[in-house]
């Protein structure tokens, strides 16, 4: 299995207690979301990358004892976190596989739902990613993703020139790791080549202020990641702290405004 340093984001205690923060920031844009595709009492849902398994967990309670939830992870630590989150609350309709998306076959099953967030724009071959997901997913099932969009659309007003470079080394960090941080440009092409039909869309963008519970979700990545590109040698302290600085000032100004990079929805159908 491939080492957990190998993420790009990392899978460190930090990147956790941040994925949970992003995970409490989205519930009500996923709820509404798993609501309106039909997830409910009793359904059985592909989890796909599920990360520490904060949506499995939310999935697991949506679908009850009857359901189930089966979650793909390769990360060992993220894996325990599942563990961990399943044993406290008593959760018994979690199945998790440790798997690569990349090297590993995904387990066939008679899934209702595939559930698919930040996945496609970190994979190295999205490609390959659809196609085997094509071959798990049964016939009338629904396939639902998460995926940036346009992650320029991330910025400040009134603008900060400094973040919008941290913005830049993001994307292209993530690019040289194998993967496109705009991910879902290629859904469509992907899922009609696989047999699957769009059911609908929808486009996830917000426009935030500091006292924004929202704000949170990118302010928390900025200081999470901007020890990441020091470590990577991206960038040097100086760099770092003048984005913490402008952060700090934005976040002091009543009148600034965020502008989050784009999510969006789509929801086909397996046919």
């Amino acid at each position: 299995m491939p080492s957990d340093r190998d993420y790009v984001l990392g899978t460190h205690d930090e990147e956790l207690a941040r994925l949970g923060l992003q995970h409490r920031v989205w519930r009500p844009v996923v709820l509404d979301c798993w609501q309106r595709a039909g997830i409910t009492v009793g359904k059985r849902v592909l989890d796909v990358g599920a990360g520490p398994g904060y949506a499995a967990v939310d999935l697991a309670e949506i679908v009850g004892p009857t359901g189930e939830v089966v979650a793909l992870e390769r990360s060992r630590n993220f894996i325990r976190a599942i563990e961990a989150t399943c044993r406290a609350r008593s959760l018994t309709n979690v199945k998790i596989h440790e798997i690569d998306l990349m090297t590993d076959e995904l387990p066939a099953g008679d899934y209702d739902f595939a559930w698919c967030r930040w996945v496609v724009s970190f994979v190295n071959d999205p490609a390959l990613l659809i196609h085997k997901l094509a071959s798990a997913m049964p016939k009338a099932s629904l396939s639902i993703f998460h995926e940036y969009g346009h992650y320029e659309t991330w910025r400040f007003f009134p603008r900060l020139p400094m973040q919008e470079r941290f913005r830049e080394h993001v994307i292209a960090t993530w690019r040289e790791s194998g993967g496109e941080p705009d991910g879902a440009a290629r859904l469509p092409e992907l899922l009609a080549d696989n047999g699957f039909l769009i059911c609908s869309t929808r486009p996830h963008v917000f426009s935030l202020r500091p006292n924004d519970y929202m704000w949170q979700w990118p302010a928390t990545f900025i200081e999470t990641y901007l020890p990441r590109l020091v470590e990577m040698g991206r960038i040097d302290q100086k760099f770092a702290d003048q984005v913490r600085s402008d952060l700090a000032n934005a976040e002091a100004n009543p009148n600034a405004l965020m502008i989050t990079p784009l999510v969006l929805e789509i929801v086909a159908e397996k046919m």
